[in-house]
């Protein structure tokens, strides 16, 4: 009688870090993650990318990836080399990684079945990471290039909104050749924005996330500090008018038949911030109320309009959609994040929990549905 080996498992690489400013909100949802792969089901290899953009074999220990006396992690204190390095594949017929240590014959790390990035921000988050993987041929968790690149940028996010009629805010974007050749031009332009729509207005980066940037300005003598702390992120902006009302937030997630939205959330005001900024989130734990309290028109409104944004920017597999709810009754979205906050106090996770689905399961819903995708045109 012949035996017969075990069925491989599917080798699934968490990616993580990277070189944006949300680099240490990565590693948080890293950690996560890699506590919930069913590790019976799948092979888990942890790659971390430091903030300069090095790719390295990383701890597969979530205890490390926490925040521990408001202090941050990152790769850097992950990685298990100072000069090592991990190299993917850009061969569509090859999924093999590669580990390389000067000096050392590289060695070889294994094939990759699908990669799981859990990346924020540029250079990961952007469609950049993603590109990538379309080039070596390895399936991944979320969305495509496209969708990634535009829910990464807040300007081209809302014209594609507008075009698919969904309800958008006022705002107005600097480039960053605008406030580079006349800043006295493109600080008018703020100022008329705001002449227009009142104070205060929101000055962010285009393209960054989890709050990081941000600053509420109330009057002319703010502008050019805000543009600058702006501009350290990315150098276009983007200028939005204050929108009064309720912050509500809805979760997107692909299943076999198609996209489905959560129970929606709400972030109540936190007294101790200005608004829901990054420390409101991450350093102080400030919570939003799931599910929102709404009315049954409001939250069937609300998840409809999630789906309707899932699909306008050609999502695949996650993403949170947030909106205000003004005074009016209206619901208006500000934005749509292709990689939403997933660590164990974010909301994402929180509304699939109450909606029916737990952390555990969404991951592997994430990597099961990565599986049957092919890359390239679909």
């Amino acid at each position: 009688m012949s035996s017969q080996s075990p069925p491989q498992k599917p080798r699934v690489a968490v990616v993580f870090g990277g070189r944006s400013s949300e680099h240490a909100i990565s590693v948080l949802t890293a950690g996560a993650v890699l506590s919930a792969i069913d590790r019976d089901k799948y092979e888990v290899l942890p790659i971390g990318i430091t903030t300069e953009g090095r790719w390295a074999l990383a701890s597969d220990d979530p205890a490390r990836m926490a925040i521990e006396d408001r202090k941050l992690p990152s790769v850097a204190e992950l990685s298990e080399s100072d000069t090592g390095g991990v190299l993917l594949p850009i061969d569509a017929g090859a999924r093999e990684v590669v580990h390389t240590e000067p000096g050392q014959v590289p060695k070889a790390l294994g094939e990759v079945d699908v990669v799981f990035p859990v990346l924020h921000g540029p250079y990961g988050e952007d469609g950049t990471l993603q590109g990538l993987l379309e080039l070596s041929g390895v399936p991944y968790v979320g969305a495509g290039v496209l969708a990634s690149a535009v829910g990464m940028d807040k300007e081209y996010m809302k014209r594609i909104f507008v075009s698919f009629g969904l309800p958008v805010g006022p705002y107005v974007t600097v480039r960053p050749r605008e406030w580079e050749n006349d800043p006295a031009a493109a600080r008018k332009k703020i100022v008329d924005f705001a002449a227009e729509h009142g104070w205060p207005v929101f000055v962010k980066p285009s393209r960054a996330g989890s709050s990081m940037g941000i600053t509420k300005v109330g009057d002319l003598a703010g502008i050019d500090e805000a543009v600058e702390e702006a501009r350290r992120h990315d150098p276009k902006i983007i200028v939005e008018s204050l929108l009064t009302g309720r912050e509500i937030e809805c979760g997107v997630l692909e299943f076999e038949d198609g996209p489905r939205a959560s129970v929606p959330a709400e972030i109540p005001p936190v007294s101790a911030h200005d608004f829901y900024d990054f420390d409101a989130k991450y350093i102080d734990s400030a919570s939003g109320i799931v599910p929102a309290p709404l009315t049954e028109e409001e939250t069937a409104r609300v998840r409809e309009l999630a789906v309707r944004a899932f699909d306008a920017v050609s999502c695949e597999g996650i993403a949170r959609a947030d909106f205000f709810l003004t005074d009016d009754g209206e619901f208006v979205i500000n934005e749509i994040n292709t990689m939403p906050g997933f660590t164990p106090i974010s909301m994402y996770p929180r509304m699939w929990q109450e909606t029916g689905v737990s952390y555990a399961e969404l991951v592997d819903r994430l990597i099961q549905a990565a599986l049957r995708r092919p890359t390239g045109l679909r």
